[in-house]
């Protein structure tokens, strides 16, 4: 009997016993997932924080994104937004609706790319729901995770004179999808292959998110683009920001794709999907920070200031503003 012939015979009981309840590591807060709900308690002196997004075929992902993959990309996006709120990641739940038949195997990989990334981030799966779908694969995570009581990193709380910086490399999954969905040469076998993976498969930033808390002033994840996300930051604090393109981190794939055609540094700029961490700080914590970032294993940059003139400023190599045109991605 086939894989997929085991599947198509599974019902959804038997299909939860069978790829996910081992994502469950035994914990007792998940129940064996037979109830109808999990239970967790939050250590004392914390929050709860919880998010949710959901990914959808064809919108979020592209069609042929390996099972793997896609579940290190429905994990990894949520993990992202708890480090960006200086939270530790502690389980989280998942609905999947899924349209038939389901391929070969394609359970049995998407279970393991979950167990994957819970060994990496210390999480376990609570509970969810499993349904059959008309429509296209759509994935539905809500990643909970603790805090400080009154110690989370918002949007709202740069200042003047604050310094931005971001996490890692900017722009890599932008060109990925670029080499993914419309077959680009940008950066040679190598660095193609190493953009598309930056796109498939983000890394959460969670070990330095919550060694930020009591340093940055402000936090948010770049899923939307650069420019996007720190405009979230500048209108949620009332100010402006200018970025320099001299100071922006670049991977050697990018580079190399800018070096060649240089129109790509708008869509390094505006392109989304990178989970990075951009954040502020007063200049007095910038040895604060780089102890945090050693500590992490995550390098970040110094990228630009924030100002009490509105809006996000690129600004080039002579300190011209450049156009970014609408900015970022937009879900609606």
């Amino acid at each position: 009997m086939s894989d997929n012939d085991k599947t198509e015979n599974l019902g959804e009981f038997d299909l939860i016993a069978a790829y996910f309840r081992p994502l469950t590591e035994g914990r007792p807060e998940a129940l064996d997932l037979e109830d109808d709900a999990g239970l967790l308690t939050p250590p004392e002196g914390s929050q709860l924080v919880v998010t949710t997004d959901a990914l959808v075929a064809g919108q979020h992902f592209l069609p042929d994104t390996p099972a793997e993959s896609l579940a290190v990309k429905a994990l990894g996006v949520n993990l992202s937004d708890l480090a960006a709120m200086g939270a530790t990641p502690a389980a989280y739940t998942l609905a999947l609706a899924a349209p038939k038949p389901i391929p070969p195997g394609w359970l049995q990989n998407f279970a393991a790319g979950l167990g994957d990334m819970q060994a990496a981030h210390g999480i376990f799966l609570l509970g969810g729901d499993t349904v059959t779908t008309s429509g296209p694969l759509t994935l539905s995570v809500t990643a909970l995770g603790w805090v400080g009581a009154g110690a989370a990193l918002c949007r709202s709380g740069a200042q003047v004179g604050d310094d931005l910086y971001v996490s890692g490399t900017i722009g890599d999954a932008a060109l990925g999808l670029l080499v993914a969905r419309d077959g680009r040469k940008l950066a040679g076998d190598g660095g193609d292959a190493f953009l598309r993976g930056r796109y498939d498969r983000p890394q959460p930033r969670t070990t330095l998110g919550p060694r930020l808390v009591g340093i940055a002033t402000s936090c948010i994840d770049v899923s939307d683009g650069l420019a996007a996300d720190v405009g979230h930051i500048t209108k949620t604090s009332g100010l402006g920001a200018e970025i320099s393109v001299r100071d922006l981190p670049l991977s050697d794939a990018a580079r190399s794709a800018l070096t060649d055609d240089p129109g790509l540094l708008q869509t390094l700029v505006t392109g989304g999907d990178d989970y990075e961490l951009a954040f502020t700080a007063p200049p007095s914590a910038a040895g604060t920070i780089a102890a945090a970032a050693g500590e992490s294993g995550v390098p970040v940059t110094r990228i630009g200031t924030m100002t009490a003139e509105p809006d996000v400023r690129l600004l080039g190599p002579g300190g011209a503003a450049l156009d970014l045109g609408q900015g970022g991605y937009r879900h609606f």
